[in-house]
Formats: structure tokens, sequence, C-alpha cells
């Protein structure tokens, strides 16, 4: 006889059974209405009827027992003061949601729930000097002006930005490839734990998952799923950075890069992007302004950091959102796109930076609405 499991557990071992990727994960929600109870009670033939469903996954999901072990999962998220938020939740990142491929649920540590605007700032493993100091700087002037810095934790650029948001004073998020009781790279214990007392380190892989060629793309698109811009500070022509700034593209985020010298690699990919239509930045004002933000100077180090966004214009496009919802309609993002004649893309991006403002709130069935009329 099959073990019952409550919705909470149900997520948990959905999440971790090995070899079965979000969209998977996807298609089996909304095939039994979003309970992944309901996956666990399914015959194998009902299984089998879903897209991507061979005899060895059915088999996988069917006796999961001997794939992931669910008490000791339960337990390390009590000892690491861990929560498992449900892709369902209220708590879970709305701009996550808004993605073609969303984690079922993260794995969060820290103190921090999302309340400003994200950016991230991502490059190389193998920065130069000028590479760590424009990674630093843009991170703390960011930070003062009230936005949250997003990276992986990795060495290198990452590591620099994250230091730059806490040296700021403000938050900052770590997307790791790993579980969150590995850290990695291993120097970065101390940073690790200083993220988590005033931001989040956060994950979508179970305890014990190891970083490897395939987890990190997956730690990429999340790192671009939660921003509103990818910053890029040095990149190679190849690599992790390059990664995330496709899935920014494809996720309707805006990407920026940070020109470098010509005599050397470390710029090779910033460069390319470059050419290839990304916005080039020099200063925090050039990143503002492509935001929509009203360009101002950066605070100095003694400003405390601010607890609000700065002030937004409203760009076309999400004008032509508020104007369809001002009159109490209730639609989700692909009906804004019948209404708008705008790409999904565009709305998706446009949708979270009116919730950042304010101005538009999701409702818990997906659908979305204005705050005021």
């Amino acid at each position: 006889m099959r073990r019952t499991l409550s919705s909470e557990e149900a997520r948990l071992v959905l999440n971790g059974l090995p070899h079965i990727g979000p969209i998977l994960l996807r298609r089996l929600l909304d095939a039994f209405s979003g309970s992944a109870t309901a996956v666990f009670s399914a015959s194998e033939d009902a299984l089998r009827r879903i897209q991507g469903i061979g005899p060895a996954a059915a088999a996988t999901l069917i006796n999961w027992p001997e794939h992931f072990d669910l008490e000791r999962e339960k337990r390390l998220l009590a000892e690491g003061d861990v929560r498992f938020i449900r892709s369902d939740s209220p708590d879970y990142p709305s701009p996550l949601a808004q993605m073609y491929d969303p984690p079922i649920g993260l794995y969060w540590k820290g103190r921090y729930t999302i309340d400003r605007p994200c950016i991230a700032i991502v490059g190389t493993r193998m920065p130069t000097l000028y590479g760590l100091r424009t990674a630093r700087t843009f991170a703390a002037e960011l930070t003062r002006l009230g936005f949250c810095i997003v990276s992986g934790l990795a060495r290198g650029i990452d590591t620099a930005a994250h230091q730059g948001a806490l040296e700021a004073g403000g938050p900052t998020i770590a997307v790791l490839g790993c579980g969150l009781d590995i850290i990695y790279p291993p120097e970065n214990l101390e940073l690790y734990r200083a993220i988590t007392q005033s931001g989040a380190v956060l994950s979508e892989f179970p305890f014990g998952r190891r970083a490897d060629r395939q987890s990190f793309p997956m730690r990429n698109r999340l790192v671009a799923g939660l921003s509103r811009a990818v910053l890029v500070i040095e990149s190679g022509a190849s690599g992790g950075s390059m990664i995330t700034a496709r899935f920014a593209g494809e996720q309707g985020r805006i990407l920026l890069a940070v020109p470098g010298r010509i005599d050397q690699s470390s710029s090779d990919g910033c460069h390319q992007l470059i050419r290839d239509g990304a916005i080039l930045v020099t200063s925090v004002n050039d990143l503002l302004a492509e935001l929509g933000y009203h360009a101002s100077a950066p605070a100095t180090a003694t400003d405390a950091p601010s607890s609000a966004a700065p002030s937004l214009e409203q760009s076309a496009e999400e004008r032509a959102i508020i104007e369809v919802l001002r009159g109490g309609a209730v639609l989700s993002a692909e009906a804004l796109c019948q209404e708008t004649k705008l790409p999904f893309a565009t709305v998706s991006a446009s949708l979270m930076a009116l919730e950042l403002k304010h101005i538009v709130a999701k409702r818990s069935d997906g659908r979305f609405e204005a705050t005021q009329p």
C-alpha cells in the first residue's frame, strides 16, 4: 500500500525525485489540477498518459521511497532553519511564477522577503581587479538606491556583487546550483552566513544535491528570472554569465553589459552581448535610465540604505496594462497579451515591474488586478 502524503510532503518528494525536470513537474501538476498529492495516488496508466512520462519515470513516481528520503529532508529543513516555499504559496516570488518553467518549490534560508526590485549582477569566476571593483561599486550604489542584488555566490564577480550589497547595508539574494547544505565554493562560507542574516540564500535543489554541469544553467535561469534586469560585468565568450544573459532575453528581462579592455579576453562576452543588442552601461545612471527610473546620483557611503525603490516612470507597455486593469478587470498574463496586443515576454516583465510598484497585484489564482480603481 502506498503511503499517504500531505500536500507539503508530496511537493517535497516531487521536487526531489531524480531525472524529472521542472517542465515535466509542471505537466504533472497541471494534469492533476495542481495537486501533488494526487500525482502519488495516480495509477501507472494515468501517469503514462502524461506527455514525457515513460515507464521509468512512472516507476520512479510510484516507488518514490526508493529514490527520496522524505524524513531526512524534513529533518534537515528543521535543523537548518530552511523554508520550503511551494509555487502555490503567496510567499513564492512572483517574478518566478511568470516563467515558463518555474520550480515547483524553493528552499529558502534567510530573513529577507523580496520587497525591492531586483537587479542581477553576474560575471566571470576569474575577474581582473577592474571587474571586481566595478561589480562591488555597482552593487553598493544600486543597494543604496533601494535595489536588491541577485547573484550566484560563485567566485569572482558574483562574490564581489554580494559583498558590495552587504557593505552598503542592504539585502542580497544568492541562488545556488546545489542543495543549501552544500557551500560552494567552500571559501564563501562566511559570505553565505552573512547573506542569510539580512538577505536570503535559495535553491530549487534538495539537500545533498551537488553542483554539476546541469545544475548551474538551472541556477542561472532563476538568477535571471528573479530580476528586472541582468548586468554582465566581465565575461568570456562562453560560460555561465552568457547562459544567464540568454535566459534574460528569453524571459523578457533587460540585458546590460559593462565594456572592458579590448586587449583582454575577460570581456569578450560583454562585447559580444553589446554587439547583439545588450545595453552598454558605464555608470549606475545608465542603468537607471534604461529601467525607466529617474536618474539620480547615488547616496554617499554614510547614507542609510533606502527601504523603498526610487520613483518610477511607467513605460508605454505598463500604461497599456494599467488601462486594461483599471476598469476592474481581473486577467491572466495570457489574457492581457490578447487585450494589449503585446508579446508575452513584454507583458510578463511589465507585470513584474507593476507589482514592485504596488500598482498591480497577483491573486492566488494567478490572475492580475489593479490595486486602485
